[in-house]
């Protein structure tokens, strides 16, 4: 991991293994994975960390049987970073689609995701600007498309 970091100046951490790979590989790459990406860039001296989350994994408990270990290992890698000392932003995307992009997303600290969906070309556009907007540092936030003109947030 660590050569694998060498001359980093931030990192974003966007792989997953999904829901439906089994608890092992979740855990190996969803919890394990990102634990030892954050360790790295810290041992390396590397700031800035955007990591790549999921609504729902601030409380993994409350979901569906399917969809708990999942969020549970996006949930302590989500704290692990936290705790890391690093500059982190975490986004947590609503259901992903294959969708084209809209270039237009709500983010908050917490959104209604009830049957709520972002492309995920938005979504990598949020995790690319996260690296330099400083709004959004030691910040976590939740997005879906379109701006949700009944709740407070941040349209981008």
């Amino acid at each position: 991991m660590d050569k694998a970091v060498d001359n980093m100046e931030a990192i974003i951490f966007a792989a997953g293994s999904g829901p439906k790979t089994g608890p092992d590989k979740t855990t190996a790459v969803d919890k394990n994975g990102a634990i030892k990406l954050v360790d790295a860039a810290k041992k390396k001296g590397i700031e800035r960390f955007v990591m790549l989350s999921s609504v729902g994994s601030d409380h993994p408990e409350r979901a569906q049987e399917e969809m708990r270990h999942y969020l549970e290992a996006k949930h302590d890698a989500d704290e692990h970073l936290k705790a890391s000392g690093l500059t982190y932003t975490i986004v947590r995307p609503v259901a992903l689609t294959n969708e084209q992009a809209i270039g237009k997303i709500f983010a908050d600290e917490k959104v209604d995701h009830t049957n709520k969906s972002i492309p995920r070309a938005d979504v990598a556009a949020v995790l690319a600007q996260s690296v330099t907007e400083e709004k959004t540092f030691n910040k976590t936030l939740e997005i879906l498309k379109r701006p949700a003109p009944n709740q407070r947030g941040t349209e981008q």
